[in-house]
């Protein structure tokens, strides 16, 4: 057969379809796909990605990895990868995984092979047929929804052929079992510590030391493949080491051991200091025509005592598994329908359910743990604990309470936070790495998710829930180091007499943003210090300012101002108690400060952090609630005038729009330049979102957007335009090539935001250009190369990056709910604002089901005449089919919290909406 070069292969692929009402998804020749993986995960904390071709690793955390570790590039890798091989006898071996020496794409002598790949709740599976052999595999894969740390396997061999065949199956795992540091950097030194054995049903590993040059402790992991065929039969024998398996000269995709039919070892076999294998030999059979022999591969981890034999009992079967599956099936669909939607495109209602769970995702994978790891060695940062938040008081609201209390436990007294986050909720440790570095955008994330939390439930009383502060080695916003600090002192703040000092709620936001106020530039905006949102930013931490958060931090501001009144006229509250030390910086109360004197207001600052030094005193002040609200109110109303009049530019052609940023050398960043013309997006989502663009402002924001930053290759906004330049007086995504992460790419997560903006001013048509644009993008296999769900950004060429990890879905479920749907809160009170385009109506309905005050319920919006949004207003709305009475707002109704938390906690109530 004559060799196909890369242009001839036909590139064009069959997208993925969904099959059912429950997001379950099928795809042809998924290997036809690079980089396209799957996640599983479960609450005990087995974290895997799999691939159609079974790559990708499985792991408990960054220093449990059952399988080698798996970045992006070695999905290519067929040496790491679970296998499974059944030996035909007389023809030879067939990977049922496709990872075979002889099993190339284009040049297969076995004959052309069929594959197809079915993604559903949470599993993945693998169908692989090949007539010129008769054989068919079905491999299916998902973690039980169980405490148990483990990933399950199915395989499946069919002879579809018209002759017996006699064949003997063989599992193949690499068990790695130990550190992702260790993948590169002694890698051999570290095989060393393996203890490897073998007991009836499997292959364990267990090194004798956690290798860490900087000290090394006692292992405490156990790691582990496990097999049984379908009634529960053990293997026949095991092959314990990687190069006994593969031979001298071989490797896993052409092994010895399977190649030659040698037989393994039996079990009660001890192997150390080898690379090691979970290879499990199991006994030959006869498969008559259309007979189906099944088997079972346990692939687990344990951080105690190993306990196979429970493992065994518990999943050793088909039977067990059949089980096992279905629970697992039925705990996403749960998780998944937490909010559902009806819009008559039955595909963008199904792929929002995997929207729907990536919050879930990364809450239980953090940033990492996925092919796409660059953002770390495991867990959340900052502002993922944050924004996380908002979806989940959509999906998983029950414990959301204490998760947003135990986050404020990180917020350090001088208005910065932590930024190691620990596995449990409200954990931080101090900076291992003694990095100082401060993101000047983190403390306005808490408000917003705060605000949003007590839109939904009314609980002001929250505000006044006392709590800790975080105290490590960094003071003085990280420019300082206190060197009498060591991490045996603790992480909590401390008073002048030895107390561990707490303020409430409240008091944490007010430092965060009061600091923030005063913490200004040259031009007299915020300083930008290490970075905002947009990491990359992180070259400019002396004279860099950031109007794009300034903006975000002015509309928290006169928010606070407004709940204060709230609280003073729900709960009677007409002064609360502050920490002494903070009455610094409520000038307008003492001593004002002129706020046009950016020198005077840093000035300001530095007196409240020298008001203060490893303790504070202890002492409480007390102020006037409306004194409070005032203050704030001003320095908000101060913040928008300024940045309206000062940030807002044209260039020659006359476009206009808000400048983002200044860069270490005082310039400001957008607007015309020799290199092209300077615009982001980021500085245009913040001044939208908060009022600080008036109504002719926002209007030039959206047509220079459409202007300088619409791509209609990727049917999206470009994060920035193309600067030309290596700007390192501002950030390293300069250094990017133009059009991928932070320089230039269709960035989901500021582009939802963006539409959330646009929302938010009635920009409605605009709004949904962006989301409906992202969502085609995403949809478009043949560009996109991506499962369902919307990824972290779109590269030059259009491919979806980074995909099931991103706070960007959080931010598209969010807007979808509580802008294109309106279903929202007002301090405890339903709203509903609907926007829906007349597009978006089937029928003239259009539904979404969510949760509000722990009552399920099922919104309908009825427009029977097929108005536009702007054309209909809401005229009646009934629940279970009585009228309900409603307070009337400029853009839709209000209904008491009472009438809804009235309805029975366990049904499903029907809201049903007249538009006219």
């Amino acid at each position: 057969m004559a060799k196909r070069h890369l242009h001839d292969i036909d590139t064009n692929v069959d997208p993925w379809a969904f099959v059912d009402d429950v997001g379950t998804f099928r795809l042809a020749d998924p290997q036809r796909s690079s980089y396209l993986y799957f996640p599983l995960v479960n609450e005990a904390g087995i974290m895997s990605a799999i691939t159609p071709k079974l790559h990708g690793d499985i792991n408990a955390s960054q220093h449990e990895f059952l399988t080698p570790p798996t970045a992006v590039e070695n999905l290519h890798n067929k040496r790491t990868a679970r296998n499974f091989w059944v030996c035909e006898h007389g023809v030879g071996p067939w990977s049922a995984a496709g990872n075979s020496a002889t099993q190339i794409p284009e040049e297969r002598p076995g004959g052309a092979e069929s594959v197809s790949m079915e993604g559903g709740l949470l599993y993945h599976e693998i169908t692989r047929e090949n007539d010129e052999r008769g054989l068919r595999a079905e491999i299916t894969n998902f973690a039980p929804v169980r405490d148990d740390m483990v990933e399950l396997m199915r395989v499946a061999v069919t002879n579809t052929g018209e002759k017996t065949k006699t064949i003997t199956p063989t599992a193949a795992v690499p068990i790695y079992g130990r550190s992702a540091d260790n993948i590169r950097d002694h890698r051999h030194v570290t095989s060393l510590l393996q203890e490897t054995w073998t007991e009836e049903y499997g292959v364990l590993v267990r090194p004798t030391l956690s290798f860490d040059e900087r000290g090394h402790t006692r292992n405490e992991t156990t790691y582990g493949v496990l097999g049984t065929e379908a009634d529960g039969t053990a293997p026949e024998s095991f092959y314990p080491v990687v190069e006994d398996f593969i031979g001298e000269g071989g490797n896993l995709e052409w092994p010895e051991a399977v190649v030659e039919d040698l037989a393994g070892v039996s079990a009660g076999t001890e192997v150390d200091g080898y690379e090691s294998l979970g290879g499990l030999r199991f006994e030959t059979t006869a498969l008559e025509p259309g007979e189906t022999a099944e088997y079972v591969v346990i692939q687990t981890i344990w951080t105690d005592d190993p306990d196979p034999a429970t493992l065994v009992e518990r999943y050793g079967s088909s039977e067990a598994v059949a089980e096992e599956l279905a629970a697992c099936q039925d705990h996403w669909r749960e998780k998944s329908s937490a909010v559902e939607f009806d819009t008559g495109d039955d595909t963008f209602d199904q792929w929002m359910r995997w929207v729907t769970l990536q919050p879930v995702f990364r809450r239980l994978f953090g940033n990492s743990f996925l092919p796409y790891h660059d953002y770390g060695r495991g867990g959340r940062g900052w502002r993922d604990l944050w924004q996380d938040i908002l979806s989940l008081l959509l999906t998983e609201p029950d414990n959301v309470t204490d998760l947003l209390y135990n986050n404020f436990a990180g917020v350090r007294f001088d208005g910065s936070n932590a930024t190691i986050i620990g596995d449990e909720p409200g954990e931080f440790t101090a900076d291992r790495n003694n990095i100082p570095r401060v993101w000047m955008d983190h403390g306005a994330w808490p408000w917003l998710t705060t605000r949003f939390y007590l839109d939904l439930s009314g609980d002001l009383q929250f505000l006044l829930r006392d709590q800790q502060y975080y105290k490590d080695l960094h003071v003085d916003r990280a420019s300082e180091q206190d060197e009498a600090w060591s991490p045996e002192d603790g992480t909590e703040l401390y008073t002048d007499d030895g107390e561990i000092y707490e303020g409430t709620v409240l008091e944490h936001l007010l430092v965060q943003h009061l600091t923030q106020f005063f913490n200004v530039g040259e031009h007299n905006v915020m300083r930008l210090e290490d970075a905002d949102w947009n990491d990359a930013m992180d070259m400019a931490p002396e004279r860099g300012e950031s109007v794009a958060f300034t903006a975000l931090y002015a509309w928290n501001l006169r928010d606070m101002s407004d709940v204060l009144d709230a609280l003073r006229a729900e709960l009677d509250v007409e002064e609360i108690e502050i920490a002494r030390e903070l009455q610094t910086l409520l000038d307008t109360l003492s001593e004002p400060v002129d706020y046009d004197d950016p020198e005077a207001k840093q000035a300001r600052l530095d007196d409240y952090l020298d008001t203060w030094e490893r303790t504070v005193s202890g002492e409480k002040a007390t102020v006037a609630i409306e004194e409070l609200a005032a203050d704030l109110e001003q320095k908000a109303e101060w913040l928008y005038e300024q940045l309206r009049d000062q940030e807002f530019i044209e260039d020659e052609d006359g476009h206009q729009w808000f400048n983002g940023y200044y860069d270490d050398s005082g310039r400001r960043v957008e607007g015309d330049h020799d290199n092209g013309v300077r615009m982001t997006l980021t500085g245009q989502v913040f001044t939208l979102m908060g009022g600080v663009a008036t109504d002719d402002q926002a209007d030039a924001i959206v047509e220079a957007a459409d202007e300088y930053l619409y791509e209609p290759k990727m049917r999206g906004y470009r994060l920035n335009t193309d600067f030309d330049e290596l700007k390192t007086d501002l950030g390293r995504g300069f250094g990017f090539a133009f059009g991928h992460k932070e320089n230039g790419a269709m960035f989901s997560h500021m582009a939802v935001m963006y539409a959330n903006a646009l929302y938010r001013r009635g920009k409605v048509e605009a709004g949904h250009r962006v989301l409906s644009g992202i969502y085609e993008q995403s949809k478009d296999f043949e560009v996109s190369r991506i499962y369902p769900g919307i990824p972290e950004y779109f590269s030059e060429r259009g491919r979806g990056m980074y995909t099931f990890l991103t706070g960007s879905g959080s931010w598209l479920l969010l807007t979808t709910v509580t802008e294109v749907f309106g279903v929202k809160g007002r301090l405890g009170d339903l709203r509903l604002e609907p926007k829906l385009l007349a597009e978006q109506f089937d029928d003239g309905e259009a539904a979404v089901t969510c949760q509000f005050a722990d009552r399920r319920l099922d919104v309908t919006y009825h427009n029977p005449e097929n108005a536009d949004v702007g054309d209909y207003e809401i005229t009646a709305v009934s629940l279970n089919g009585d009228s309900v009475d409603f307070e009337r707002t400029d853009d839709g109704v209000v209904i008491d919290r009472e009438v809804v938390t009235g309805l029975d906690s366990e049904a499903v109530h029907d809201v049903d909406v007249t538009l006219e």
